[in-house]
């Protein structure tokens, strides 16, 4: 079995492999699409995907989402973790929180103005997970000690960040935990393709969410993320036998 790893929020560096062997897959998967790095976690194979490119060198609006799992698909894997860095709208999820969802909704929005309410559409997502998966990982966290919600919601757009303060309110009514920015199209595509997914959300920026607070800064963000890239590291270091 390999389990492939799409690695974002600082958990995308070669370095966590032991024997990183790093391939080039642009021109396969069209532009823009992302570096593979093929190594071990443990005694664990793992195929590693940044979801930037290499040297985190494409921006989110332009990442190419489906050649991502299309890429893992072909290399063979057929367990996906995929991590990535969200603010939460829920007063329980503090930063340096990991978050395993439940569901997704799917918004897509047109960019072309502020006005954000009137581009939204809603779209209906499959099951994403695996409650095996879901079940191992858990219990790996919580013998490490690691705080986690094992249900929320993600909330996907595609598209650039959005301005939270302004636009946070709308999200309130769906009884949202999480807004994600990238993974839905990764979700639909695993489903198709039968390929057992589980997202881990790593809770940074919450204070973005709270009209009321001042947000955290852009330095503090990026220390949640490297402290929470090493929480997943250990998790996965936990975690993973028990999946292989």
């Amino acid at each position: 079995m390999k389990i492939g790893i799409i690695g974002g929020s600082g958990l995308d560096n070669p370095d966590i492999l032991k024997q990183p062997n790093i391939k080039d897959v642009v021109n396969k998967y069209g532009e823009p699409s992302s570096a593979l790095t093929t190594g071990k976690i443990g005694e664990v194979d793992i195929i590693l995907l940044s979801r930037h490119g290499k040297d985190h060198g494409i921006p989110p609006s332009k990442v190419n989402y489906r050649a991502n799992i299309r890429a893992l698909s072909d290399e063979g894997c057929n367990v996906i973790l995929a991590t990535t860095a969200v603010g939460s709208l829920r007063d329980e999820i503090k930063p340096g929180d990991l978050v395993f969802p439940d569901q997704f909704i799917d918004f897509t929005k047109n960019r072309h103005n502020t006005f954000f309410e009137e581009e939204v559409r809603h779209t209906a997502m499959p099951d994403p997970f695996d409650a095996g998966l879901r079940k191992v990982l858990s219990a790996s966290c919580k013998k490490l000690g690691y705080s986690y919600t094992d249900k929320a919601t993600i909330i996907t757009i595609e598209g650039p960040r959005f301005s939270t303060r302004a636009e946070s309110h709308m999200f309130r009514g769906f009884g949202a935990d999480i807004i994600n920015m990238s993974t839905c199209p990764e979700v639909i595509l695993a489903n198709e393709l039968g390929i057992k997914y589980q997202s881990i959300a790593m809770s940074t920026d919450y204070d973005c969410w709270k009209e009321t607070e001042e947000p955290v800064s852009f330095e503090m963000i990026l220390k949640i993320m490297e402290q929470n890239a090493a929480k997943v590291i250990n998790l996965l270091l936990e975690a993973l036998p028990a999946i292989h």
